[in-house]
């Protein structure tokens, strides 16, 4: 499913005193399957365009097209663009609250409609994408859980709307190593076994580089550029002037060729890192 967005404004407090310029004439397209990563400091209006894609937000101006049908137009029922966008606010597990792992997840495709019957297997299908046993975990408490384990089940209980496009904002902040890890690969996944669109927000460079097809910049509210990882991460000195950077894997290749070897410097990640410094460890010690 696609997204095309045309001219979009948004403007918070309108002819108030604090009137605030959050998204300013943004127009991007993302094509059906697509992995985007979305990148930019605080401020830069990345949750305020997220928010328009399931029709949170009411854009000051502007059109947004999920799969051709533009959702600002009036009469159009927000409630069936909600069941193919899903959305992942940061902190998800805040948002639980019902007494058992299963009611929470079943939470939204009972409020579609849906017979106890079907509600049952999404909710099992929903667990099982994001690694959570449905007989051992489905009549606890999800606040017996961890706090990696809560954030899963935050995430099933949209997987298991169905969505054709699923957003993530921040989806790993403030966990550990492991569960951040856990987290990603379960997206990464999704994304290959659903063919589903995605759409990644993160400050973690390295998680975006290693993940997505596509890096959208967005500074100041409208994006600066745009392009693949290898293409976004050649541009240092463009990133650091918005106050953004590179991977770390990319600083230690620049600074390796300051001391002399002879690298590529457009590498963002330590899997392809490991393979060219080896790879030129063998040549030294071969020639």
């Amino acid at each position: 499913m696609s997204i095309k967005i045309d001219g979009l404004i948004h403007t918070y407090n309108p002819g108030s005193p604090f009137e605030t310029h959050a998204l300013k004439n943004v127009t991007m397209h993302v094509e059906s399957g697509e992995f985007i990563g979305l990148i930019g400091h605080t401020g830069s209006g990345k949750s305020t365009l997220i928010q328009h894609l399931n029709g949170l937000l009411k854009p000051t101006s502007g059109s947004i097209w999920i799969n051709e049908v533009d959702i600002t137009k009036p009469g159009v029922k927000l409630k069936d663009i909600r069941k193919k966008v899903g959305l992942v606010f940061q902190y998800p597990e805040y948002q639980l609250f019902e007494e058992t792992i299963e009611k929470d997840i079943a939470f939204g495709p009972t409020n579609l409609g849906l017979k106890e019957e079907e509600v049952r297997q999404r909710v099992k299908e929903a667990m099982e994408m994001v690694k959570l046993s449905y007989e051992e975990l489905k009549d606890r408490s999800p606040f017996d859980l961890s706090g990696g384990q809560r954030r899963r089940v935050a995430i099933a209980g949209v997987l298991a709307m169905q969505p054709d496009i699923l957003i993530l904002d921040e989806p790993t902040a403030s966990l550990d190593p492991r569960g951040r890890d856990e987290i990603l690969e379960q997206i990464q996944l999704m994304h290959q076994q659903k063919k589903m669109t995605v759409i990644l927000v993160s400050h973690s460079m390295e998680d975006i580089g290693r993940l997505v097809d596509r890096i959208i910049v967005m500074h100041q509210g409208t994006i600066a550029f745009g392009g693949t990882p290898r293409e976004i991460f050649t541009q240092t000195e463009e990133l650091e002037a918005i106050g953004l950077g590179v991977p770390q894997i990319t600083h230690l290749m620049k600074a390796m060729n300051r001391k002399g070897c002879q690298l590529p410097e457009d590498i963002f990640t330590v899997e392809e890192a490991k393979i060219i410094i080896m790879d030129y460890l063998r040549g030294k010690q071969n020639a």
